[in-house]
């Protein structure tokens, strides 16, 4: 599976907006600074999370980005089906039938192949996986100086 770098952008930037709740919303300039992005870049991967309900937007010159729920309410599968979609990472295409397999009865194809199901179950846990953590998850992990680190340093952007 390889995801977009919009998935960790859009992670960090969830985190960043959690910890910085008291001073959104935060302009895309600012959050590209924080981490040292382009902030036109930033903004298109930014605009999926809003229109998925993650983050809310505001227009004018004091607007900018906050997060729409808390971060409980937030997995990470949601962050990444909405940047990279929801559509399945494997498609089966049925090669099996094709060439030697033309060959074959059909009832050989009645069920799905092994591949195919292999693959949906490993599709399956990593997705359940993601859905069972949350921004909340993460801020709990991340490292204790980490909070202050990104306040300070949105503080002296101002």
């Amino acid at each position: 599976m390889l995801m977009g770098e919009g998935v960790e952008w859009g992670l960090h930037c969830c985190l960043a907006l959690a910890w910085l709740g008291d001073q959104a919303p935060v302009s895309t300039g600012r959050l590209a600074e924080v981490f040292e992005l382009p902030p036109e870049y930033l903004k298109k991967r930014l605009q999926p999370l809003v229109r998925a309900g993650i983050l809310s937007s505001s227009p004018g010159p004091r607007g900018g980005y906050s997060l729409a729920r808390t971060p409980e309410e937030i997995s990470l599968m949601d962050v990444v089906a909405a940047i990279e979609g929801r559509q399945d990472a494997f498609r089966c295409t049925e090669i099996r039938q094709r060439g030697a397999g033309a060959e074959a009865a059909g009832s050989e194809f009645a069920r799905p192949c092994g591949v195919a199901q292999a693959m949906r179950r490993a599709e399956l846990a990593w997705r359940r996986e993601l859905a069972a953590q949350t921004l909340a998850d993460l801020i709990a992990v991340s490292p204790a100086a980490a909070p202050a680190r990104v306040r300070r340093f949105c503080r002296t952007l101002s």
